[in-house]
Formats: structure tokens, sequence, C-alpha cells
């Protein structure tokens, strides 16, 4: 086993080395936890929209839930994700479970309500200063959504970009419902955990500092665009 500085010198070169390993297992990653982000947000921002626009019986419960959701740790959201895709669940003729196809439905759990509750909120405080004057050019509240979610889109990217740092780091639900197969479904945070059990430190190393790149990036861009929409807003 290399020593701690031997190992660093040796993730620095695969990372600049382009190791075909190293970069196969980030891409998978980057596919996974985008193609979530993406579907989530389809359904997450009109939800979030429609919730902050509509009064209907339950509203406060379903607010509650989805905030208490945003904390859904990942295991019970892959065990859930698991029993439905399993041989003896409801969808496990569709062969699903151990492909990426999986790991993209589970992220798509953890990411929905996160999106979801902070388009709520941010909607709705967007609704309370254009009410009046959606009101008066007859706009209904259906046609409000496109507009508001469009007005918000710089608060709204950098929701999804939290969303994005949320699926790109989760670890638990992934193996489960992934199986970390070589090739196949492993991605940076479980080959992590699997180099680092068998002493693989130079790869898990190496995929440790993409990830905090990744994740140093997500959160330079999320600034940028928080002070770009102040910058807009004045």
């Amino acid at each position: 086993m290399p020593d701690d500085a031997n190992a660093f010198q040796t993730a620095l070169a695969l990372i600049l080395g382009l190791d075909p390993d190293l970069i196969g297992i980030v891409t998978l990653s980057l596919k996974v936890s985008l193609s979530a982000v993406l579907i989530a947000a389809l359904v997450a921002l009109p939800l979030g929209a429609a919730i902050a626009l509509w009064r209907f019986p339950g509203r406060g419960v379903l607010i509650v839930a989805l905030n208490a959701l945003m904390g859904l740790p990942p295991v019970v959201a892959g065990l859930a994700v698991y029993l439905l895709l399993s041989r003896a669940g409801p969808l496990g003729e569709l062969g699903l479970l151990f492909t990426p196809g999986a790991m993209v439905i589970a992220q798509v759990i953890l990411v929905l309500p996160i999106i979801a509750a902070l388009t709520r909120q941010q909607i709705e405080e967007l609704h309370g200063d254009y009410r009046e004057q959606l009101t008066s050019m007859g706009v209904s509240r259906a046609r409000r959504i496109p507009t508001l979610l469009w007005d918000a889109r710089f608060g709204l990217a950098t929701v999804m970009l939290a969303g994005f740092g949320r699926a790109s780091a989760e670890v638990g639900a992934v193996m489960i419902v992934g199986g970390n197969i070589d090739g196949v479904t492993r991605v940076m945070t479980t080959a992590i955990v699997l180099e680092t059990s068998k002493g693989d430190l130079p790869l898990a190393l190496g995929l440790g500092i993409v990830l905090l790149g990744l994740v140093a990036l997500v959160n330079a861009a999320a600034h940028l665009v928080g002070e770009s929409a102040r910058r807009r807003l004045g």
C-alpha cells in the first residue's frame, strides 16, 4: 500500500493522465446525476409553482411533507426503489435493478422534493409582488406558472444546482439499487468507498479530488447565478 504522499501524487497523475477507469466513473456519475436533476426539474418546477399559486384542502400538509422529504435519508430512498424494482416488486418485470436507470430513479426521489419545495418558496414570494398586476391583466393562475417560472429563472437555476449537488454527492441509495458494478453502475461516491476498503488509495483520492472540484464548481456557479440575479434586480 503506498504512503499518503505517494498516493496523492499517483492520484494527481491519474487525473492529469486522464486515466480511463477514472474518466469512465466520472462520466457515468455526471450522466446519472444530470439526468436525475433534469427529470426531477420537469416535475418539481411546475409542481412547486402550482402549490404556491393554488389554495386547496391539504395544501399545508403537502408543504410540510415536501419540506420533510428534503431531508429524506438516501438509504431509505434506495430501499424503497429496491423494493419497487426487485423481482418480487411491482416494477420487477422492467429489469431496471442494478442499472443506471435505477440509480437515476433513486436520485430523482431525493432531488425532486428539494427542487419542488424551494421552487414553491420562490414563486410564492414572487407572486406576492406581482399578484395585483397579473390579476388586473386577467392572467389565469395556470398561465401565471410559466410567467413566474421564467421571471424566477436565476433563483431557480440556483435551486437546480443545489439539487445537482445533492445528487452527485449521494452514495447510499445508488449503492443499494446500482450494486456498484464495475463499468456498469460504479459512480464516484460508491467507487471511493470501494477503493478505500480495498486499499487502492490513489484511485479513491483521485475520485475524491474530482468530486471536491465538482462540488466547488457547483457552489461557485450558484454564487455567480445569485450575484447575477441580485444585480439584475438592483
